[in-house]
C-alpha cells in the first residue's frame, strides 16, 4: 500500500505482490500433485496357498462328550468313555489333559446314565478341571447342554 503525504515529498518504491501470489499458487498446485501422487495405494500380501499334493488334515472334532455309564459287576467305579472311547477311571485325567492340550477351546459335556450316583458325576467334573477343562457342560435326554462350571 502507498501512503501519500501531505507535503508531496519524494515518492517511495511501491511493492508489487501479484507475481508473488502467482507464484505461490503455482507452488500450491505442485504440491498438491505431488501430495496425490505419494497417497498410499495399500499393504503387499502373500496370500495363502492350497498344498500341492491336496491332502488336508481333518480338523480335530470340535465337541468332546464325557459319558458315565454303569459300573461294570465288581468295579469299584463307573465306565467312563471320551467320544465313545473306554477311558479306564484312573487314566481319565491325562487322557483328557491329552486332549486339551492343543485345544483353544476348552469345554467338554458329560453325559451320564439316569441313576448314576452324584458324587461320580462331581469326581469326573473335578477330573476334568484339574485336566484343563475351562467350562464342564451337562447333557441332557434330548441332547440339549447347559454349562455348569465357569
Amino acid at each position: 500500500m502507498a501512503f501519500s503525504t501531505a507535503g508531496g515529498g519524494p515518492s517511495r518504491p511501491q511493492m508489487n505482490v501479484t507475481p508473488l501470489i502467482d507464484v505461490l499458487l503455482v507452488l500450491i498446485i505442485i504440491f498438491m500433485v505431488v501430495v496425490i501422487e505419494q497417497r498410499p495405494t495399500g499393504l503387499q500380501t502373500e496370500l495363502p496357498q492350497p498344498s500341492p499334493t491336496g491332502s488336508t488334515i481333518p480338523p480335530p472334532q470340535q465337541t468332546i462328550v464325557i459319558q458315565i455309564h454303569h459300573p461294570k459287576p465288581g468295579a469299584e467305579h463307573p465306565q467312563v468313555m471320551v467320544n465313545e472311547e473306554a477311558v479306564e477311571w484312573d487314566r481319565l485325567r491325562e487322557r483328557l489333559r491329552d486332549i486339551f492340550a492343543i485345544r483353544v477351546e476348552r469345554i467338554a459335556y458329560l453325559e451320564a446314565d439316569d441313576d448314576i450316583d452324584f458324587q461320580d458325576v462331581a469326581d469326573v467334573i473335578a477330573i476334568a478341571r484339574i485336566a484343563g477343562v475351562d467350562r464342564v457342560g451337562l447333557l441332557t435326554e434330548d441332547g440339549r447342554h447347559t454349562a455348569v462350571t465357569g
